[in-house]
């Protein structure tokens, strides 16, 4: 699979105007095709996508959108950053485009959001959009598996100001080598297309407000892990099982907490599956699919 490169992923997309702020997403497929929403994890952005979207693209609607504070978003820095937000902001571009139903595929911080946009289904069963799926990589499902990077905790920490500003390019490449598979470490043309979208529009100065949503994950854990346990709407796991943060431990709680787990771990592979091994996230996203329909 091609990568499309950071700037043909820019010049492919549109913005939109959520609560007075400038929204950059992409929305590309056939428009009869089941609509398929991305949501993209921390610290990056919706180009986290960019390896699997021309597959995606060509079976569904595919819809993703970076979250305010990433990528070619909106970055206020006077904001709190809530999940419900972000939250709201995918409920706000599903209805722009008009779209009543999706099936939900995220990653990290997307989970998260994901997980509070099936919440919201489980206590209003006719909320709209409706939400016919919802596939998991690899992310802090579940608050008591979550391994915090040691740069996360210093984000998360009083010093989070000092430590975004001395952040710089090759402290980002370290950090994530750290979190990719032993065999599948990031190419030079993902380090600077993550860099470029996390130092856009001074985007390290709100990174100590965006790791807030781990502290969030233990405030609302059980309406977020609920969500998972009681929810009708189908659920998968696609997990990298070398993840440091949230690998095979992660997908072993998932099989204590949800019911008839459904997982797919892929061995040797890291925090980012869906740049890591893309052709067996695709192949078990599908698998995944073709059981459930759509």
């Amino acid at each position: 699979m091609n990568t499309i490169s950071l700037p043909d992923w820019r010049a492919g997309g549109h913005y939109f105007s959520h609560e007075g702020r400038t929204i950059f997403f992409r929305d590309d497929g056939p428009r009869d095709a089941p609509a398929l929403l991305l949501i993209h994890g921390f610290p990056t952005a919706s180009w986290d996508w960019a390896v699997l979207w021309a597959a995606l693209a060509s079976r569904f609607r595919t819809i993703g959108l970076d979250m305010l504070g990433f990528g070619w978003s909106a970055k206020p820095r006077d904001h709190d950053y809530r999940i419900a937000d972000q939250a709201d902001l995918q409920e706000a571009l599903l209805r722009r485009l008009d779209i009543d139903a999706c099936d939900v595929l995220a990653h990290d911080y997307g989970d998260t959001v994901a997980q509070e946009l099936l919440a919201r289904r489980v206590e209003a069963r006719d909320a709209r959009p409706a939400i016919r799926s919802a596939c998991f990589l690899n992310g802090g499902l579940f608050p008591e598996t979550h391994r915090a990077a040691f740069v996360q905790k210093l984000l998360a920490s009083p010093a989070g100001g000092l430590v975004a500003r001395l952040t710089g390019r090759r402290a980002l490449a370290r950090n994530l080598r750290r979190i990719f598979g032993p065999g599948t470490p990031p190419d030079a043309e993902h380090l600077d297309g993550f860099w470029t979208l996390i130092d856009h529009d001074g985007g390290r100065a709100v990174l100590p407000r965006l790791i807030r949503y781990v502290e969030e994950r233990r405030t609302h854990r059980e309406r977020w892990v609920g969500a998972l346990r009681n929810t009708r709407t189908p659920l998968k796991l696609i997990c990298g099982a070398s993840d440091p943060i949230s690998g095979a431990h992660m997908a072993q709680r998932y099989h204590e907490l949800v019911p008839a787990a459904d997982v797919t771990l892929l061995e040797g592979i890291g925090h980012y599956p869906q740049v890591e091994a893309p052709i067996d996230v695709e192949r078990a996203y599908l698998r995944f699919r073709d059981r459930v329909g759509g």
